[in-house]
């Protein structure tokens, strides 16, 4: 992660993810992320490998880091 980037997030934030490829990927990333305390909606953009997440209450980038790796996958820094 960017030295610059906050640790925690409300709201919306977009993701990059490599590897996603159908919709396999695109299942086991939005079931990994959707089980982080906090966040409230996953959309997963196959065509552009971006990952949006909203939470109503601070969520840990870590754990999003962590869901996505869970899943298989790699969270572009």
């Amino acid at each position: 992660m960017l030295s610059g980037t906050p640790r925690t997030f409300i709201g919306s934030t977009t993701f990059t993810v490599t590897g996603m490829t159908c919709a396999h990927c695109q299942r086991a990333v939005t079931t990994e992320i959707a089980a982080v305390d906090g966040v409230e909606s996953v959309t997963v953009d196959l065509a552009t490998g971006t990952v949006t997440v909203t939470a109503a209450r601070p969520v840990d980038r870590a754990d999003i880091a962590a869901a996505i790796d869970e899943a298989g996958y790699a969270l572009v820094p």
